[in-house]
């Protein structure tokens, strides 16, 4: 069994591949959280083309420095998702404060849309790592507009695991709002 502690093996293989300069690690790190990435970025920068910049700097960022990942800190993913999240809001706050100091708007409602953004871009980053039955009952609850037991009947389960999924992923949804960073967020170089 392996440590408590121990990173997931895939994370340490990786990094050790885009240490040794594998291009095809590099890809398939791409295929498997470009779709995050993006989200993140667009859910904090709110436009498409600046998503797009911020997902080319996080892999960029990657590929250059892939020493900047320690897996004793935490999930890759996790890692990706906090240096995609850094990246935007630097790139919010240079637009917001061209925006200040060219006479449209004001330090306050600077402040106040960059925490919305980091509240929101948690927020689909914590929806995103649930795992796949409580986000499944949160989806047909909220997109949905089932109830618990609609809920229960559209994916087999009691009433009771119903309402428990439901609690258990607006509990972790609740967190969003939290100002401190998530678990594994630290160790960005």
């Amino acid at each position: 069994m392996a440590r408590k502690d121990a990173p997931p093996r895939w994370d340490r293989k990786m990094q050790q591949r885009l240490a040794r300069g594998e291009a095809a690690a590099l890809g398939e790190l791409y295929d498997r959280f470009a779709t995050l990435v993006h989200g993140l970025a667009h859910r904090v920068l709110g436009d498409e083309h600046a998503a797009d910049g911020i997902t080319h700097e996080v892999f960029a960022h990657v590929w250059q420095h892939p020493d900047a990942y320690d897996p004793k800190q935490g999930p890759l993913r996790s890692w990706v998702a906090a240096l995609t999240h850094r990246l935007a809001v630097q790139r919010l706050r240079a637009t917001e404060t061209a925006a200040l100091e060219s006479g449209h708007g004001t330090s306050e409602e600077l402040e106040h849309k960059v925490r919305h953004a980091a509240v929101a871009a948690r927020a689909d980053y914590i929806v995103q790592s649930m795992p796949a039955p409580l986000r499944s009952a949160l989806e047909r609850a909220y997109f949905q507009r089932r109830d618990y037991r609609q809920t229960a009947a559209d994916l087999g389960i009691t009433e009771d695991e119903a309402r428990r999924r439901l609690r258990l992923g607006l509990q972790l949804l609740a967190t969003a709002h939290d100002t401190g960073a998530p678990p594994g967020y630290g160790g960005i170089a």
